[in-house]
């Protein structure tokens, strides 16, 4: 992990919070460092092989999304993972976490739908919100098309990407929708609050800090009080009763790290099958860095199995 962050320091990035959000996207990625790592230790750095990748738009609320197809190799039909990529909604696109995407396709044997919703300021709450809810609607509707089956469903993302998947979750539980049948939620965003144990622990850290969590907020929210939208900060929902099952996990280095661990503890609460790890001496972003960090194929091989047990029982 010391290596990753290393070479993400070498990469001369400027602090996001400092930028303007155009600025900001063309920072160098937690992505760009694993390269640069694997570059070091004489590794390939080629994107892990699938099946097949298709490159596709679906009408959205705020006009087209892109989404991309990710198809393991063999015969299917297969279970479907919409993913919903991190940076805060304002940073990133599917190709910074494709990582995590190619890993997914092989590891969970899964179709993984990757969804480039449009993102913050240009587009602020509860725009991604409505794109990841209407990704996830088209999915149902259309998985047959592209080898998927209906019947197994799941969303799952990373950071911002983990925020939108457990609010798809609850858009389809109060419009009463089909549910899906899994949650896959790696330190997801869950709350608006800036004084957790995590966020003073993790400060200053390094990928992810205070100052750009709030600069994250400050850019997605078009007012203050969004912050307390349940659509916004999942903790603050009523009740997360009747939720599908879900992996939460967590990491130490990392301000989202308590209210990842409070959105698990408060899913088992309110009666949600959760299973919840949090993995120590890793920083924010580990999770699709399987190809050089070792707990983060940990982190991997825990989502593959939860998904694959969740995907043949249906729950």
């Amino acid at each position: 992990m010391q290596k990753v962050l290393d070479a993400l320091g070498s990469l001369g990035g400027k602090p996001i919070e400092t930028l303007t959000p155009e600025e900001a996207r063309k920072q160098p990625t937690p992505a760009d460092a694993v390269k640069k790592v694997l570059q070091q230790e004489g590794k390939k750095t080629d994107p892990e092989p699938v099946g097949n990748v298709k490159d596709m738009a679906i009408p959205g609320p705020a006009g087209e999304i892109p989404i991309h197809i990710y198809t393991p190799k063999g015969k299917g039909p297969f279970p479907v993972m919409v993913y919903y990529h991190g940076g805060g909604w304002v940073i990133a696109d599917t190709k910074t976490y494709e990582g995590s995407v190619r890993a997914l396709t092989n590891g969970a044997n899964a179709i993984i739908v990757s969804v480039d919703y449009h993102r913050a300021p240009e587009h602020k709450f509860p725009v991604p919100a409505d794109d990841a809810y209407a990704a996830y609607i088209w999915v149902l509707q259309h998985a047959q098309e592209f080898n998927g089956d209906p019947s197994r469903i799941a969303v799952g993302g990373e950071s911002a990407g983990g925020n939108l998947a457990t609010v798809v979750s609850l858009m389809a539980r109060d419009r009463k929708a089909t549910l899906p049948v899994y949650q896959l939620l790696v330190y997801p965003i869950t709350n608006n609050d800036f004084e957790t144990p995590s966020y003073r622990a993790n400060a200053e850290a390094k990928p992810l800090n205070r100052a750009m969590m709030s600069w994250f907020f400050k850019h997605y929210v078009a007012k203050d009080e969004d912050g307390n939208n349940p659509y916004v900060s999942p903790l603050k929902a009523t009740s997360l009763r009747g939720l599908p099952p879900a992996t939460v996990i967590t990491d130490e280095i990392d301000p989202l790290m308590s209210e990842g661990k409070a959105y698990a503890d408060r899913l088992k609460q309110d009666g949600v099958k959760v299973s919840y790890k949090n993995y120590t001496g890793v920083a924010h972003e580990f999770f699709g860095m399987g190809a050089v960090v070792p707990k983060a194929k940990e982190a991997e091989e825990m989502a593959f199995s939860d998904l694959k047990k969740a995907f043949a029982t249906g729950h």
